[in-house]
């Protein structure tokens, strides 16, 4: 089976690229920057320079991949997460996810690929009882910078939920901590490892139903049932590598 990893030099495409080759996969992996290209063919990956702004460029590359599964791990956030740089952040990642998702959805559907995996958040749930599942509305009533994140993952869950004939799984993802994060240690709830993250991409590769999957470690704020039971979805999950 082959793979076309978007952003696989990002914080989870570092730790799911061994994930995916030690399974068996035949992995094309993307970065915006040519100084990557080395360390991914290292990796055993196939390299692609590209921009996903570039739609054109995008097609050709995922076209000539003939990828039986295209995966969206795609940011745009300043190193480190600096706070100074983060409302900037937003605004950039608000449209990595708008026009990122629908540049690399038309990509894959040109490709002829039918299941696209896409990384989302699980920390913006509108006010309202706890545990929050996948159903919960969303936080649409947020302001600032927190309401220009919403706004872009609404778009890119119904982008990748009401694209048929794709296959669209969308993995809420708690926040991030671990190797090339930022950070070493949870921020709070909901908290996630990037190794059970890369994890959970995987599962979903491999037997995921279309649909929303939250994925984070056990907290008050929202249940993981869903992935855990369908997926495997284990939150204590390590690559055992630095």
């Amino acid at each position: 089976m082959r793979i076309f990893l978007a952003g696989a030099t990002g914080a989870i495409g570092k730790r799911l690229v061994p994930l995916l080759r030690d399974a068996g996969y035949d992995v094309v992996g993307t970065s915006r920057s040519a100084a990557k290209a080395d360390a991914l063919r290292a990796e055993g990956v196939e390299p692609v320079v590209v921009d996903v702004f570039d739609g054109a460029a995008l097609s050709r590359a995922v076209s000539v991949a003939r990828p039986d599964v295209v995966m969206h791990q795609l940011t745009d956030l300043p190193p480190g997460l600096d706070p100074s740089r983060m409302e900037e952040g937003a605004r950039r990642n608000a449209r990595m996810r708008e026009e990122g998702t629908r540049n690399l959805l038309a990509a894959t559907l040109a490709s002829g690929a039918r299941r696209l995996v896409a990384q989302s958040i699980a920390w913006m749930y509108a006010p309202g009882p706890e545990p929050h599942f996948e159903e919960d509305p969303l936080n649409v009533g947020a302001q600032g910078s927190r309401g220009i994140t919403v706004a872009g993952v609404m778009v890119l869950e119904q982008l990748m939920l009401s694209s048929a004939p794709i296959e669209g799984v969308v993995l809420r993802y708690g926040l991030l901590y671990g190797p090339n994060t930022g950070s070493d240690r949870a921020k709070g709830a909901p908290s996630l490892h990037v190794d059970a993250a890369a994890s959970a991409a995987l599962l979903a590769v491999k037997k995921a139903p279309p649909g929303i999957y939250n994925v984070a470690e056990p907290c008050e704020y929202l249940s993981t049932e869903k992935a855990q039971h369908v997926l495997g979805f284990d939150p204590g999950f390590r690559l055992g590598r630095s």
